[in-house]
């Protein structure tokens, strides 16, 4: 049964950015639940709420979006599960993202840095230890609060509008530095977010966006990347458009190996004195070249979602009729995407592992794979371990081989099911 407090029904979907009818079907993935509601015990012996998982194409703008099923509020709650800083490969990159922009922007001690979606302070400890002043923006209770009591980080816990960047600005000033990496993607309001990242600009203030890049997506078969916390998957060619509305402009962009493949985006003020870069036009010309201004590579995507499930299943079941056992590594929410599109569970996989202690002891949301401590796969030594992060699938390998009494194979699901050579 659905929660109607979490609905936002509507008989017509509109695109997000340019109010067009929404028609042309990207990936529909079915109904399944939140990725990051992971479970109690208690939960497992009641109804789950499951939401439809179906991905649109503007044919105007080219946006790609989520039909609106859920509302902010209930996927960003509280008790957020998601810690930023469990990651050893993040946290490297977020201290090299301080580094570059801290030496790029000349950012000295009056410089004021506002982090959008800061979570558990994993990136605004960096600029801190170099004695810049930081402001975070979190909703989450739980993360916010370890930002502020580990790293004694000023943090805001809201949602980002246009209403709220006046509040932000009147109480702690605008910024020379606005950050929402891996922010934009996750606001199904994005004009008026747009808008609230605007204000909290100075005149001359630059703002870093990162995001998955779309064509990566495309390309690589990522659609486990695509879950109900992405409202949209975005593309240079539609953040521009998004950004240019709000009365910004891109004056850089750069390719990242992050999260499969990602853009960081840097914007300005319309009128600021940054000169656009070179490799703005190639990447918009790399765009245009795959079709990312045309409506083919939407339409063709679901064929592929559908080959990837059908292999990944296929190579699973046959390790278990061959007598294998099979656990998971990690319980990221594209994880969980993956495992409930394809309708896995315990009937294949025994368990999965991760290393944040908050979802320890918890249950993958739909197919209920329980999910305990690294330490059980040394415990365990089951003979092939599905890496549901496969995007650090380099840094779980290298924990692994701490284990040295496991010498088990891993699986790596995307874009086609393939064992890693470790």
């Amino acid at each position: 049964m659905v929660d109607a407090m979490t609905l936002m029904a509507s008989t017509q979907i509109l695109c997000r950015h340019c109010h067009t009818p929404l028609e042309l079907v990207f990936a529909d993935l079915g109904e399944t639940p939140i990725a990051n509601d992971y479970l109690d015990e208690a939960a497992l012996h009641r109804p789950e709420p499951r939401y439809p998982l179906k991905a649109f194409a503007c044919t105007a703008c080219h946006l790609v979006q989520l039909q609106d099923c859920v509302t902010p509020q209930a996927l960003f709650r509280a008790d957020y599960a998601y810690r930023s800083s469990m990651s050893s490969s993040w946290l490297a990159h977020a201290q090299n993202f301080a580094t570059l922009m801290t030496e790029r922007l000349a950012l000295t001690p009056s410089s004021h840095i506002i982090e959008v979606g800061s979570n558990d302070g994993y990136l605004l400890q960096y600029f801190q230890d170099a004695e810049l002043r930081v402001t975070g923006i979190e909703p989450c209770k739980d993360v916010a609060d370890i930002a502020r009591d580990t790293h004694q980080i000023p943090t805001l816990e809201l949602f980002l509008n246009e209403a709220t960047a006046r509040d932000i600005i009147a109480e702690r000033g605008p910024a020379d530095l606005v950050i929402a990496n891996n922010v934009l993607a996750h606001v199904p309001a994005i004009n008026d977010f747009v808008k609230g990242l605007a204000l909290l600009l100075n005149l001359d203030g630059v703002l870093s966006l990162e995001f998955p890049h779309l064509l990566n997506l495309i390309r690589l078969g990522q659609f486990d990347t695509i879950y109900h916390e992405h409202f949209s998957y975005l593309s240079l060619l539609s953040v521009e458009q998004i950004l240019g509305a709000a009365g910004l402009r891109v004056f850089d962009v750069e390719e990242l190996p992050t999260h499969g493949g990602s853009l960081r985006v840097l914007a300005c003020h319309h009128d600021a004195d940054y000169t656009e870069e070179s490799r703005v036009a190639s990447m918009r010309l790399t765009e245009h070249d795959a079709g990312l201004d045309t409506d083919a590579p939407y339409r063709d995507f679901q064929s592929r979602i559908d080959t990837t499930i059908r292999a990944l299943k296929h190579l699973l079941e046959s390790l278990k009729e061959n007598g294998k056992t099979i656990a998971a590594y990690g319980a990221p929410a594209k994880g969980n995407t993956l495992l409930n599109s394809a309708g896995l569970g315990r009937e294949l996989i025994d368990f999965t592992v991760d290393k944040s202690p908050s979802k320890q002891g918890r249950y993958l949301p739909g197919s209920h794979l329980p999910i305990l401590a690294p330490s059980a796969i040394n415990d365990e030594k089951p003979d092939y371990v599905v890496v549901l992060p496969w995007n650090i699938a380099d840094e779980i390998a290298r924990d692994l081989r701490a284990f040295s009494e496991w010498h088990g194979q891993l699986i790596i699901p995307i874009p086609h099911p393939r064992i890693f050579d470790r």
